[in-house]
């Protein structure tokens, strides 16, 4: 093997990083600005792509990485992780499907509207991104049309009413769009008349560009692309499935498991979980079966609240009792905090419960009935702290690293971290009932009934109504929420996965340090050692908490650091 130091390597890593970051448009993340433009979707931008992430793969094969010191080595594993990922997505043509049940780009691009806008120029980026808005759209339609022609779609069970978001635009007045939403609030120092000139433009663009690109989408969506998609729900049965879906599973797991080690793997976590469950049941004293007791959970208005304000605020409670906690669990704190806000109504019918990440905890109010209080803590400490807007801004604060680390997520770490979080929360004092402490064990259930769902559909011939009722046998989410997440799985092969695998991870990888240290055994310096990692695969936390046993369970900050 060629030999290459690790400032070589670094020097090419940081370039790619810098070229992505432009081709991407992701250079900015609402606090330091607003992006001028929107990226080049368009074929020839993607085969470019496809050939510089093979260049780069085929540079990065040239050196050998045993011989850097050890955050290098670190560096390299996380770095080729991602160009490995990129690569094979982009050769298996996941941008000519470029949304699912889940996510759209549409409402990707509407997003940007709830940054924080601070400055004139970030108004005018903001202005120039609209006006692409017709390119942008009929790049992804021209895409759309070749994975049409491929098979290549996600499954049309589950995008039933996803066109709505594109409808409610189209039809909309410009201000009444969410894209206006910037030019109806304003940052202190702008005059009268700069903000007399930025809505106007604001209004102008929207009408000329951005609703006729959304009336132009929606009749695609309806009269070609899904009644087009594809009838079979199996990653198996796209193009190359097999390899396809496999791919997936080392994108988002970081880990090359055959799918049915996996599948037997949730087989045997959904029994030992409801074991547990059967010891809350007792605990109640509940007179009955666990379907019945599920009926119990999902029907009695006692775990309901009946106005979207109660959950918000349910949810604030939870987020500020963790505060008076954290001290005895983290050393490290992030800097940055984080606000609950109600999930947009465009996207709330098909969304997830909750999604936290850096300054943001989203909380669904859509079909309260759905969103039962059992569970509210368990998504809390998911999706808030110490969960994504905890874990993810941490990461941005490791400065030492290499922006391709403190700023990329790898869905084995990051979930799994945050479902970790959920069983914390046990040891930590934050379910105050036994029927919360159940939640979190439902929650528990999702996620191993997850492995169960996803590989029995993508490759053992599953139908939807199958993964359907076996989470609704095993967990005590809601009959809506069940259906939106099924949807999810099947759109985005994989991608569950992540969860469970990264969680066992993770109590793993503690479990061997407690057993090795014993007294020494620091539990705000094991999460310090797994936070100060950023987001990595699987295998590098493993070796991280080998060295912090065999340094004897140090914390990772200097004293005054913490």
């Amino acid at each position: 093997m060629a030999a290459g130091t690790a400032q070589d390597f670094l020097a090419i890593a940081n370039e790619e990083w810098t070229w992505r970051q432009k081709e991407f448009g992701d250079d900015e993340d609402g606090r330091r600005g607003v992006a001028a433009s929107l990226p080049d979707v368009g074929a020839e931008a993607q085969a470019a792509r496809l050939a510089r992430w093979r260049e780069v793969k085929a540079r990065l094969a040239g050196f050998d990485p045993s011989a850097f010191d050890p955050e290098n080595q670190i560096n390299f594993q996380v770095y080729k992780a991602q160009i490995d990922a990129l690569e094979a997505s982009q050769a298996f043509g996941d941008w000519q499907a470029p949304f699912n049940s889940d996510t759209t780009f549409w409402g990707e691009m509407a997003s940007t509207s709830e940054r924080t806008f601070r400055t004139e120029a970030d108004y005018r980026n903001y202005l120039a991104q609209l006006a692409q808005t017709p390119r942008y759209f009929d790049q992804q339609i021209a895409n759309m049309k070749l994975g049409l022609a491929r098979g290549f779609t996600p499954p049309q069970a589950t995008l039933t009413g996803r066109e709505k978001s594109v409808l409610a635009v189209s039809e909309a007045p410009p201000k009444e769009t969410p894209f206006y939403r910037p030019f109806s609030h304003w940052p202190g120092g702008f005059s009268d008349a700069l903000k007399a000139e930025l809505a106007a433009k604001g209004e102008a663009v929207i009408a000329g560009a951005v609703i006729p690109a959304h009336k132009t989408l929606y009749g695609f969506l309806t009269t070609t692309y899904l009644p087009g998609a594809r009838r079979t729900l199996a990653a198996y049965d796209l193009p190359d499935g097999k390899a396809y879906y496999q791919s997936k599973i080392v994108e988002f797991t970081t880990l090359d498991l055959p799918p049915s080690d996996i599948h037997a793997l949730g087989l045997s976590e959904i029994t030992a979980i409801r074991r547990e469950m059967q010891a809350v049941m007792d605990e109640v004293k509940f007179q009955g079966d666990l379907p019945q007791f599920l009926h119990f959970l999902r029907t009695d208005p006692q775990f309901y609240v009946t106005k979207p304000q109660e959950l918000l605020d349910r949810a604030a409670w939870i987020a500020k009792t963790f505060d008076g906690k954290a001290a005895n669990w983290f050393g490290r704190l992030p800097r940055r905090r984080f606000g609950i806000v109600p999930v947009p109504a465009s996207m709330a019918p098909y969304y997830t419960a909750g999604r936290g990440g850096p300054g943001v905890y989203l909380v669904n109010t859509y079909d309260l009935p759905s969103r039962p209080l059992y569970a509210l803590y368990a998504l809390t400490l998911h999706e808030s702290a110490p969960g994504h807007a905890f874990q993810m801004p941490l990461a941005e604060e490791q400065v030492d690293q290499p922006a391709f680390r403190r700023k990329s997520y790898i869905s084995a770490f990051g979930e799994g971290w945050a479902l970790y979080c959920e069983r914390l929360g046990v040891e930590m004092g934050m379910y105050p009932t036994a029927y919360d402490r159940f939640g979190m064990l439902s929650y528990q259930a999702w996620r191993a009934a997850r492995l169960v769902v996803d590989t029995g559909v993508h490759t053992m011939g599953w139908s939807r109504d199958q993964a359907i009722q076996y989470l609704a046998d095993n967990t005590a989410l809601a009959h809506h929420e069940i259906e939106t997440e099924v949807d999810r799985y099947i759109s985005w092969p994989g991608q569950s996965l992540s969860y469970y695998l990264g969680e066992r991870a993770i109590l793993k990888a503690r479990g061997k340090a407690e057993a090795a240290l014993g007294d020494r055994f620091d539990i705000r310096h094991f999460h310090d050692a797994v936070l100060k990692l950023g987001s990595v695969p699987l295998p590098i936390l493993t070796a991280r908490v080998d060295r912090f046993i065999a340094e004897g369970g140090p914390s990772p900050y200097p004293p005054q650091d913490v």
